[in-house]
């Protein structure tokens, strides 16, 4: 089978942790990039839940895009497979996606689950702020993921001005600049 694309919203942006041949910038139509996950483990605890991105219903999301070579398809997979749907609140789609220069090309896609326990629902930039503020898992504390995401999101020129609210909300807000 040939190359593939998967597309990137969150810390795929920052951290893909697999191997490609090229990256651009793309929009999904449809969906859009949300802190609507409730995380138990990675930024949060069963006791003091944090918030990670996933994309929900509704407008668009800009993000990137990833060409895989089509002999790594298998590997790349199983890779996503493992760390996308540990547990199961993202459902694995291929959806497309419009390239930067206008092509559009089918991609994997993590799509959260709004039926999940762990979906938390369209929420205010105050709120999320709120569970997001003092979550800590055992990948780190949940402002550094939000923080991360908006100054990479910013260093590719990629606005996404609720989440940009959300970190400006946090107590660490002041190592991102405006």
């Amino acid at each position: 089978m040939g190359d593939f694309w998967v597309f990137g919203y969150g810390s795929l942006i920052w951290r893909p942790g697999f191997a490609h041949v090229e990256t651009r910038r793309a929009r999904l139509h449809g969906f859009r990039r949300s802190l609507c996950v409730l995380s138990t483990g990675h930024r949060g605890t069963r006791e003091r839940k944090g918030l990670v991105l996933g994309l929900d219903r509704g407008g668009s999301c800009i993000g990137l895009a990833f060409r895989v070579p089509g002999a790594l398809r298998d590997e790349v997979i199983a890779y996503l497979r493992e760390r996308e749907l540990v547990t199961h609140v993202y459902r694995e789609r291929i959806l497309t996606v419009t390239l930067s220069d206008g092509y559009r090309v089918s991609a994997l896609t993590y799509v959260v689950d709004r039926e999940h326990p762990h979906y938390a629902g369209t929420l205010e930039a105050r709120e999320a702020a709120a569970i997001v503020s003092g979550a800590k898992g055992y990948s780190g504390p949940n402002e550094d993921y939000v923080l991360n995401t908006v100054e990479h999101l910013r260093a590719l020129r990629i606005r996404d001005p609720w989440l940009e609210e959300v970190a400006a909300l946090l107590p660490q807000a002041t190592s991102v600049s405006a």
